[in-house]
């Protein structure tokens, strides 16, 4: 007994060890972002601008409105104008630079708060989050009230499967009622949207479906094969995540374009319905397999340490096996990608909304710079500059009801904006170095977002990383 004692007070001084040691890595990890923390002594704290000598692209149409005058007050827009007399604020002259709304980028995960800082830098000023965990609550709180300098978050809550398709990135659901159980729980605990997956049978689907629309919650679907992708159709579905996925289900790998248009004929008639491609992501399948020395160059440092250490390791590692066992691997996935570059292409002849997004924070897609890589794509693809800009501002915002406030400049939107050095409908790239970057009327310059990507760089937060991995399988698991 006194040994079985002995044992169980060293097994509780262990624990105790343990668990003081996780805090402390979180608590330093965590002093390591106070560089985004917004303290009222200091510019951060500045919400109201007047902006003048500007060329705006609104974005609500293609056009440029030339040598305007922009007021905002507290992370409004409250007048656009030729003149505006205002008193008592700081006055920026853009020297008839060029101001958009902030980029979008619909389709991120999200691992730490270095990431933040690196998509605001990459001109970033709103992301989607779809693969929710506890941290990401904790960071839209965060953000809420005004504690650190993000860009605005949504998330989903955890992916929703069946119960075949197992994986700790899963949420594995075994009944309707299960299902309903966690919309309604997700709603109550505040993520945004429900994030359905590959697995899920119909009776489940269904299910998610029925309580999304009660508990008025939108969905992100990433199509499971189990169903119907027409039933991924449906209104309460507001994207559909992916072009892969049209090749890998209706088409069944078979590149035809005539099938491929009844697909896309299918999509238009679906008004609700927003399409968010993600080539970028694919074609990194491609450039895996071309460069053998990927995991080791320079711009993986941008990637949390846990992903590269991990995700980016075992991706590259399946499709070198992939390449080794059959050469004709990399010309197959070179041929599909170039498809995806076409259902782009007749996603927007068809009308479909096409919102940009990355699927940054897996692989080697990093986040913040491979938004650029999606939107030169969907250039190759054949949209105008106009169009390209739309997909990750304006489009996006008409996705979802509650972030109708972005996406356009114009009075009453927020002031996520962007000041550029060239007019973006004729040159994309000036949208990689904006000068300023504004999220919520903030301020950022060049060398604070510098700084910024310098930070997320320079990160070494593996354990804290795993550590609130850890905690994200003990709570949603």
């Amino acid at each position: 007994m006194k040994i079985l004692k002995r044992l169980l007070k060293i097994g509780f001084i262990l624990f105790g060890i343990i668990i003081l040691t996780g805090t402390i890595i979180l608590w330093i990890d965590s002093l390591e972002t106070n560089y985004l923390k917004i303290n009222k002594k200091d510019s951060l704290s500045n919400q109201s601008y007047l902006i003048t000598n500007v060329n705006i692209i609104p974005m609500n149409q293609d056009t440029v409105l030339v040598n305007k005058t922009v007021f905002i007050k507290e992370g409004i827009i409250q007048q656009i104008a030729d003149t505006i007399n205002v008193h008592g604020i700081e006055i920026i002259d853009a020297k008839n630079k060029y101001l958009t709304p902030g980029l979008i980028d619909m389709h991120v995960h999200l691992w730490d708060r270095y990431e933040l800082g690196l998509y605001l830098s990459n001109g970033i000023t709103a992301i989607r989050n779809v693969w929710g965990m506890p941290m990401h609550l904790r960071i839209k709180e965060d953000i809420t009230n005004d504690k650190i300098v993000s860009p605005t978050l949504f998330t989903t809550g955890p992916k929703l499967t069946g119960p075949e398709f197992i994986g700790d990135d899963n949420l594995n659901l075994f009944s309707p009622e299960e299902a309903k159980e966690k919309v309604i729980s997700y709603k109550d605990r505040g993520y945004d949207f429900i994030k359905i997956y590959d697995g899920l049978d119909k009776p489940i689907f269904d299910a998610v479906i029925e309580q999304a629309k009660i508990s008025e919650m939108d969905i992100v679907a990433h199509p499971s094969k189990k169903v119907q992708f027409s039933d991924h159709l449906n209104p309460q579905i507001k994207s559909i995540e992916h072009a892969e996925e049209i090749v890998q289900q209706p088409l069944q790998y078979d590149l035809d374009t005539l099938k491929l248009q009844t697909i896309i004929n299918l999509i238009s008639q679906s008004k609700q319905t927003s399409y968010c491609p993600t080539l970028t992501v694919f074609n990194n399948i491609y450039q895996m397999m071309k460069n053998d020395s990927m995991l080791d160059s320079e711009q993986l440092d941008y990637m949390n340490p846990l992903v590269k250490r991990v995700d980016s390791k075992n991706q590259f590692n399946r499709w070198l096996t992939a390449k080794q066992k059959d050469s004709t691997t990399v010309s197959r996935i070179k041929k599909q990608h170039d498809f995806h570059l076409t259902i782009v292409k007749k996603l927007n002849e068809s009308g479909v909304n096409i919102i940009c997004g990355t699927d940054a924070g897996i692989g080697v897609t990093l986040p913040g710079f491979s938004l650029h890589s999606e939107l030169n794509f969907y250039k190759e693809a054949g949209l105008s500059n106009y169009e390209v800009l739309k997909t990750a501002t304006v489009n996006a915002s008409k996705t979802h009801a509650i972030m109708n406030s972005l996406g356009t400049i114009e009075v009453g939107k927020m002031a996520n904006l962007l000041l550029v050095d060239e007019n973006p409908l004729i040159t994309l790239a000036t949208l990689q170095k904006p000068i300023y970057v504004f999220v919520a009327g903030r301020k950022l310059d060049r060398h604070t977002l510098d700084t910024y990507q310098d930070k997320a760089k320079k990160r070494n937060n593996l354990i804290a990383s795993a550590l609130r991995y850890l905690e994200n399988l003990i709570v949603e698991k």
